[in-house]
């Protein structure tokens, strides 16, 4: 796959995450509990997003690929969406952004598209579902089951697409103005979160207490780009030593890598799970806004 150790990690969060959601689904599969078949038919997408991501679709250029730009100042992947390539080019030639600042925008700006390729995927499968629904020829009681599986899956494409317009305007605004001091949350899946969260059926107390988790969230992600940033440097500086032929200093390496390497598999199941969990509540509470 040639994927970078940060990659790997990831990849191997997303894999736990799905290995646990999957015995969840087998549980309530053996107690009769997804009888429409909604919930085995959300894995499958979710395993698509991620064979996707990594590039291990059989498709050539499918793969989210890793930015070096963390490491030496240039952005090896593009957007493919010219509107995000004309703004991002906006933003570097602006001279508003610091290193840092760019570095941050960065994540912004792979974090949109990273969203944009979710949504088509889900769009492809309710696209097959609709062709499939409409081939039958009697209804029957499991064909309005399916009608409301994808009554469903046209509410989650409704939401993803809000995220995205929301997260297009933000960039958009960033790109143009710089980075607003005075904001509240600086990492992009926060931001999306907090946006949505605000449009939800939230009492004050409510929205207030999800503010709180959503900074306990942040600092969460933080410490994970803090240990990914390790594992990448501890991944050069192995494979220099691994050409000096120095056995002692390579098994020092060796250990000081395995142990980042676990920490960043932790935290990114941990950050990811975390996610998963506020996304959920937030889709529960705009779902009770349409009712």
């Amino acid at each position: 796959l040639h994927l970078s150790a940060v990659k790997l990690a990831e990849l191997h969060s997303d894999l736990k995450i799905q290995e646990k959601d999957e015995l969840s689904w087998k549980k309530l599969k053996a107690e009769g509990l997804d009888e429409d078949g909604e919930k085995e038919a959300k894995l499958r997408r979710n395993l698509n997003v991620i064979m996707t991501k990594y590039g291990m679709n059989g498709k050539k250029d499918s793969q989210l690929d890793d930015t070096n730009y963390i490491e030496d100042g240039t952005e090896s992947d593009t957007l493919d969406d010219p509107r995000l390539e004309k703004l991002w080019s906006k933003a570097k030639t602006s001279g508003k952004f610091s290193d840092e600042e760019l570095d941050k925008l960065w994540r912004e700006f792979k974090h949109h598209k990273e969203k944009i390729r979710e949504y088509n995927i889900l769009l492809e499968t309710v696209s097959r579902t609709e062709d499939i629904h409409k081939n039958v020829i009697n209804p029957s009681e499991e064909n309005l089951v399916k009608e409301e599986i994808l009554h469903n899956k046209h509410r989650e494409l409704k939401d993803k697409l809000r995220s995205i317009n929301q997260g297009f305007e933000r960039l958009r605004k960033v790109s143009h103005q710089g980075y607003d001091t005075t904001s509240e949350f600086e990492e992009p899946r926060v931001i999306d979160l907090w946006d949505m969260a605000k449009s939800a059926n939230f009492t004050e107390k409510e929205l207030e207490s999800f503010r709180e988790e959503l900074k306990h969230f942040e600092a969460k992600i933080e410490k994970h780009h803090h240990y990914q940033k390790q594992l990448e440097i501890s991944h050069q500086k192995l494979k220099h030593v691994e050409g000096t032929g120095d056995k002692d200093h390579l098994n020092r390496n060796k250990e000081k890598y395995a142990m980042l390497e676990e920490k960043t598999k932790e935290l990114g199941y941990k950050v990811k799970k975390h996610l998963q969990d506020l996304s959920s509540r937030i889709s529960q509470g705009l779902q009770h806004n349409e009712l």
